[in-house]
């Protein structure tokens, strides 16, 4: 519409403000992006060899 009434420099105003606020949207999405965090915690892997000792026999 604004190409064919001749306001060319409005459009371009408008696609740059765009393009900023497309930047912007990518910025906040990569710094809300969940992230894992390694907590140390042993895995069930290095856990599940265990054993225990058997009961004593009950007289």
């Amino acid at each position: 519409m604004f190409r064919a009434v001749g306001w060319l420099g409005e459009v371009e105003g408008l696609e740059i403000s765009l393009a900023g606020a497309e930047d912007e949207l990518s910025q906040l999405d990569a710094a809300l992006k969940p992230t894992v965090t390694h907590l140390g915690l042993p895995t069930f892997a290095s856990i599940a060899g265990r054993t225990s000792s058997p009961a004593p026999d009950q007289p």
